[in-house]
């Protein structure tokens, strides 16, 4: 599942939105205080390259860093060093996760709960991914279906393994969950809670202004410095002095000959590769019907559309541009941004009368009306394709590529063996230079940097900071080919000196003064204000600027003090005329005073209660699950069904508690 999701595209999404309920519990619980691994070990446990055992399945190091690397994509899509550096955080929050699905997973089997091929099967023509596989309801094929898959690195049974587990879990939910009740009156406080609009006066005092009159002296740093040594302790990380070579698959590459010949008999050996279907690229303007109260076609919905999609096809036949018709005027949002495109289709993808009319036109021809269970479609084919084989000439680029990579994957493992044999007899820059490489020498290096070759790697790094000083060579497999490398010197994690972190601790002392002012002078302007029953005025003796909010809702934001479901939520408990305390949000210190307030209608109330209460079902359910599946990692953890490997954790949160406080 790892691979797949770490592979981009509509099918990821759609597997995401599959598990997000799952996920999201999940996350909650590995976010719960004390709520961690690193408390237990028990005898006998885990073996080398595993992370953890759970009713005797385990969760290797392979699967945490893959999951780890999942979450960190998510979280900073951009990537980049900043984000690198988080990855030991991943890690640890990955373990959490693998461990609580497989014991969430192992407590649905003990209770007897199985899910079916059928299940499978309803799951992804029904549920989630059915708008990938079972497109209009139509299946896209076994081949097409196991090509999909494919691409992202997942077999059919990786996947529908995967599927039924979630299955499993939801059951296991279902079962847990089913008696959430929500109270008339819950829901009555939910919707006043969340309709209830507020007006005020607010006073701001701004951290920064504050910052900008501290000026400490050298004596108050110093103090500053002893008083909190012991969060620099080891606050300098290690570092390391590496040599390295690096093979380049992509050099080695370039230099591949591949010959006419042996483009021929990859051609003749593999045809059925190039296999092209009958297939018709497309275009189409839909215009819904929907069913009346008993399921079956509205006869007067369905004349409507029927008037309205015979209107667009007179505009078509009269000149109309396809494409600008399907923006204004199709009912199938999918495709009617890209002008109603639906790009290339094979048989087996659509309805049936779709399908039909679609492969029946000739290139550039318009449909008429053609009818479905979605409604009317105007169909316009761009292009089209008889079924065959692509011909030599047409592939034989693709072939020499596909040749190239295999042939300089093969040579860069075997350049990559022997560079490392002769490292280990004869020294890594012999071995070097007897093959025409560079050995490259990084002096005291940190996990974070970037190296000439290589850039910013994980992978390297991990590799380097788990081997010991002046062990023998030892090769690292990396994206663009491979690295052979010796430490050659080790600096350990040390503390620094007052004079190496004067600006730190400056930084540190003023930023705790600035706290401890803004603090201060924001309880002292919401005392004198209350005692005075005037904000203005006293916003104006100490020096604050006093705004006017519009009116809010507690999902709000106001400018200077933040989202009003913060301790700004203060404002809608308080009457018109009133004095909040003061309410702080890191960089900037105020105080309300309420001007109106809006109460919410019983016409709104009649509209959204439904709404309310399946929400606040829902999350009741999503607590209750939560809650049972904290207990049940709770009970296996001390009868020794889930075991942790404190060695191998360490190595993978290593860099997270080396860096601590730097």
């Amino acid at each position: 599942m790892i691979r797949f999701l770490q592979t981009p595209g509509p099918i990821k999404k759609i597997f995401l939105g599959g598990l997000l309920t799952i996920i999201c519990v999940f996350m909650v619980i590995t976010l719960v205080p004390g709520f961690s691994t690193t408390d237990f070990f028990g005898m006998g446990g885990p073996r080398r390259g595993v992370v953890a055992q759970v009713a005797g399945e385990e969760i290797t190091t392979l699967d945490v860093q893959r999951q780890a690397k999942q979450l960190l994509e998510e979280q900073f899509p951009q990537g980049g060093a900043q984000a690198s550096m988080l990855l030991p955080f991943f890690a640890q929050q990955a373990v959490n996760q693998l461990i609580l699905r497989k014991a969430v997973l192992a407590e649905a089997e003990r209770l007897g709960l199985r899910a079916t091929d059928d299940e499978v099967r309803d799951e992804l023509q029904k549920g989630a991914y059915a708008s990938a596989f079972f497109p209009n309801g139509k299946f896209v094929g076994q081949d097409v279906y196991e090509t999909m898959l494919s691409q992202r690195n997942i077999s059919v049974t990786e996947f529908e393994q995967d599927v039924k587990e979630g299955i499993l879990i939801t059951k296991l939910q279902s079962l847990v969950t089913g008696s959430a009740p929500v109270t008339d009156t819950e829901v009555r406080q939910e919707f006043q809670r969340r309709n209830t609009k507020v007006k005020f006066d607010y006073a701001v005092l701004n951290r920064d202004d504050i910052l900008k009159s501290i000026h400490p002296s050298e004596p108050e740093l110093k103090a500053f410095y002893e008083r909190n040594k012991a969060s620099y302790n080891n606050s300098i990380p290690e570092k390391r002095t590496v040599q390295y070579v690096m093979l380049d698959t992509a050099k080695i590459q370039a230099q591949i000959a591949v010959s006419r010949d042996d483009l021929l008999a990859y051609y003749n050996q593999r045809r059925d590769e190039f296999r092209v279907p009958d297939r018709v690229n497309v275009r189409h303007i839909l215009i819904k019907t929907s069913p009346g109260s008993d399921g079956k076609p509205d006869p007067k919905n369905v004349e409507e559309a029927r008037k309205k999609a015979q209107d667009l096809l007179k505009q078509l036949k009269g000149g109309a541009k396809f494409d600008e018709l399907a923006k204004q005027y199709s009912e199938d949002p999918g495709s009617a941004k890209n002008g109603g495109s639906l790009g290339w289709i094979i048989r087996g993808q659509t309805v049936p009368e779709f399908e039909k009319a679609a492969f029946s036109l000739p290139k550039g021809a318009t449909s008429d009306l053609v009818q479905s269970s979605y409604g009317f479609h105007i169909i316009r084919v761009d292009d089209k394709e008889e079924a065959h084989i692509k011909t030599f000439e047409e592939v034989k680029d693709q072939i020499e590529s596909r040749i190239r990579q295999q042939s300089a994957t093969r040579a860069t493992d075997a350049a990559a063996s022997a560079l490392l044999n002769q490292a280990r007899s004869a020294g890594l820059e012999k071995a070097a230079a007897a093959r025409g490489l560079q050995a490259m020498t990084a002096n005291m290096i940190s996990r974070t940097d970037s190296l000439p070759g290589i850039g910013n790697s994980p992978q390297f790094m991990d590799a380097v900071f788990s081997q010991r000083e002046k062990s023998p060579p030892d090769e690292v497999q990396l994206a663009q080919g491979y690295a052979i490398f010796q430490v050659l010197a080790i600096k350990p994690l040390a503390t620094p000196t007052f004079d190496e972190i004067r600006s730190r601790v400056e930084s540190e002392f003023k930023n705790e003064r600035a706290a401890a002012l803004l603090s201060q002078k924001t309880q002292e302007l919401s005392d004198r204000a209350r005692a005075q029953h005037d904000l203005k005025k006293v916003a104006k003796e100490l020096g604050a600027t006093v705004k006017t909010s519009d009116f809010v809702s507690p999902d709000g934001q106001v400018p200077d003090i933040g989202a009003m479901s913060g301790p700004a939520s203060v404002a809608f408990t308080m009457k018109p005329g009133t004095i909040s305390g003061p309410i702080e949000n890191g960089s900037s210190g105020a105080v309300l005073s309420i001007l109106e307030k809006q109460e919410p209608s019983e016409q709104d109330f009649a509209a959204k209660q439904d709404e309310i209460r399946a929400s606040l079902r829902q999350n009741k359910q999503q607590e209750l699950f939560g809650l049972f599946v904290s207990n049940l990692r709770d009970q296996m953890q001390k009868s020794g069904k889930i075991k942790i490997n404190q060695d191998e954790l360490k190595t993978l949160t290593r860099s997270q508690n080396s860096e601590e406080g730097e």
